[in-house]
């Protein structure tokens, strides 16, 4: 019998809430944010005099700072394991992890989580909203339930910049462990970042994003150059400043859409994927004519993954050091001299004519497979 193991999915909600419920959240923002920036003030503070680390818990907090007790205390609980989680893993990895910094208003995401208590059910979902703790219940766009042997784990309340709501209720339930199959090659394809499109895989497929996404960016840039001549603190300021964060808002759900409708065609249609884990801000660096980091492809590879994870399909991770670009897939020739610039190019070894993007999708899919005792074709 396959063996249980649990599974988290969050469903993302848009709040409604009154004027007394949106107050309410805008000050446990500003309470955690305020928290926060307490516990590492006094945290350094310490090891400064004790040369040693301590977290104040938020107990300490509410007897010089009543306001604290006005929102939800798990909310508060959160903020003290989220920073004894950033210390943790800045002790772990100091390289990859930075030292947790202090927190903004004008900068700082407005969000924040609170559990559900399985004895104490503080979180739920009504008929037409979701139940919060000090807020009672707020309306919501339930677009979406969860099934009846899902278990509720946490609730997030996030603000964007444009000042709209959101709720993100995370769930947890038991799937059946998939035994892992060796994919075919046929089966299999490999994933290229393209700076001339959105990616390119080993089939030969090099898809852009759809038109409407670069006509709203276009709208993104003028909208810009309108605001830049307009005097700042003005109501028209204000405005327009508005537009713009609406505007960036509606272009990245664009990008999110196609993300994953993209990744889910993926993870349905291939039996396994092998892609380079490179680091985009290093590749953004040496790339001159194209936006990695505007594009979301780090983001489209995470959904694949998950997806694929969900399906109990492979997802395999080659060396970001292995010279796809520059290997010909045909007779495994490696061009050591090919300029970024060079999108076409002819193997001096084979006289093959090369796509630059899918021939090292090609051989990602080659070196994937040879990770796994798989050995295909060489011809493409």
């Amino acid at each position: 019998m396959a063996s249980k193991k649990v599974q988290n999915t969050m469903l993302k909600y848009r709040l409604y809430p009154t004027p007394e419920q949106a107050e309410l959240f805008d000050k446990t923002f500003d309470c955690c944010r305020y928290l926060w920036n307490q516990m590492l003030s006094d945290e350094r503070e310490f090891y400064f005099a004790a040369d040693q680390h301590f977290i104040p818990t938020p107990a300490r907090y509410k007897k010089e700072a009543p306001f604290l007790k006005e929102v939800d205390s798990q909310a508060l609980v959160t903020v003290h394991q989220n920073l004894r989680r950033a210390f943790q893993f800045f002790f772990d990895k100091p390289g990859t992890y930075g030292y947790p910094a202090f927190k903004r208003k004008k900068g700082s995401k407005n969000t924040y989580t609170t559990y559900n208590n399985p004895a104490e059910t503080r979180v739920y979902m009504t008929g037409g909203g979701i139940r919060l703790p000090k807020a009672g219940i707020v309306k919501a766009r339930l677009h979406r339930r969860p099934l009846h042997w899902w278990k509720l784990k946490s609730a997030t309340v996030t603000k964007t910049p444009s000042g709209k709501y959101f709720c993100s209720l995370l769930y947890a339930y038991p799937v059946g462990e998939r035994p892992q199959q060796l994919p075919a090659p046929e089966g299999t394809i490999g994933l290229n970042y393209s700076m001339g499109h959105f990616y390119a895989d080993s089939d030969g497929r090099m898809p852009d994003p759809p038109h409407w996404l670069a006509q709203s960016e276009a709208r993104l840039s003028e909208m810009q150059r309108r605001l830049s001549r307009m005097q700042r603190g003005s109501k028209n300021y204000e405005k327009q400043l508005q537009k713009i964060r609406l505007l960036h808002e509606h272009i990245a759900n664009q990008r999110m859409d196609f993300i994953h409708k993209e990744s889910r065609r993926i993870a349905d249609r291939c039996q396994a994927v092998c892609v380079r884990e490179g680091n985009l801000q290093q590749m953004a660096r040496r790339m001159k004519l194209g936006s990695v980091n505007d594009s979301g492809f780090g983001m489209f590879r995470s959904c694949v993954q998950y997806k694929l994870a969900r399906q109990g399909k492979p997802y395999i991770v080659v060396d970001p050091y292995f010279p796809s670009a520059k290997t010909c897939h045909q007779c495994g020739h490696v061009q050591e001299e090919l300029p970024l610039t060079q999108r076409v190019w002819t193997c001096p070894a084979c006289g093959a004519v090369l796509q630059r993007e899918v021939n090292a999708a090609k051989n990602l899919k080659r070196q994937g497979l040879g990770q796994i005792g798989k050995k295909p074709k060489t011809s493409g």
